[in-house]
Formats: structure tokens, C-alpha cells, sequence
């Protein structure tokens, strides 16, 4: 499997070319179907092979073969592009084990623990 996801990660320009193209022909078979509307679809005479009924079924049917190959497409693309090393890593493996807390910036001192009482309350209080 690593071998296919080598071949396919190489091909990545080729496999973003014809991804690109099957969704532009998508998008124009989606804007040729006729809507409620009447939309972009082509008119014509009803014996035609691209009647309201021909037309429907065939630009349908385009349109899920379409929208098939370009879901395939993409889940090809996602799976050729993981590394399947990094995948199994996590962020916390690379810190550093056995510190403490991380030093303050700038050598300063830490805070104190707890806030000092006041001397004196901030507000009479009769």
C-alpha cells in the first residue's frame, strides 16, 4: 500500500488537474438542468433526444457520475497526501521529559503564592 501511496503522492499535479476538470463539468451539467424555473436548460422540440424528459435523465444521470468520480477523487487525494508516520505521532512526544515547570522569561522572580492583606481596608467601613 505504501508503494500506491508513493505512486499517487507523485501524481498529485495530475490527480488536481483532473479534479479541477470534473468539477467544472460538473458545475456546467448542474447550470444545463432545468429547474422549476426554468434555469439554464436548453429548450427544444419534445420528439428531441434532449426533451424535458431526455434532458432530465441524462444530465441526472451526468451529474451522478460526476459528483461519484469527483467524491473518489477527493478521498484519493486525502489518502495519497497522509504520511502514515506522522499520522501515528503525537505533539506531546517531542516534549521534553522530565522538567518541571518552564522557567519565567527574563529571569524574573515567580509570583507570590497567595495575595498580601491589605493594611488597611480600601473602603471605610462606618
Amino acid at each position: 500500500m505504501d508503494a500506491v501511496r508513493h505512486f499517487l503522492h507523485e501524481w498529485r499535479l495530475v490527480l488536481l488537474v483532473i479534479h479541477v476538470g470534473v468539477t467544472a463539468a460538473m458545475i456546467v451539467v448542474i447550470l444545463l438542468q432545468r429547474s422549476e424555473g426554468g434555469g439554464l436548460g436548453m429548450g427544444g422540440r419534445s420528439d428531441a433526444l434532449f426533451s424535458v424528459r431526455g434532458q432530465a435523465n441524462i444530465l441526472s444521470r451526468m451529474t451522478a457520475i460526476f459528483a461519484t468520480i469527483f467524491f473518489v477523487l477527493s478521498l484519493i487525494m486525502a489518502w495519497s497526501m497522509t504520511d502514515p508516520v506522522r499520522a501515528t505521532r503525537s505533539i506531546m512526544d517531542r516534549a521534553p521529559v522530565g522538567q518541571g515547570a518552564p522557567a519565567a522569561p527574563g529571569g524574573m522572580a515567580p509570583a507570590p503564592a497567595a495575595p498580601a492583606a491589605p493594611a488597611q481596608p480600601a473602603a471605610p467601613t462606618r
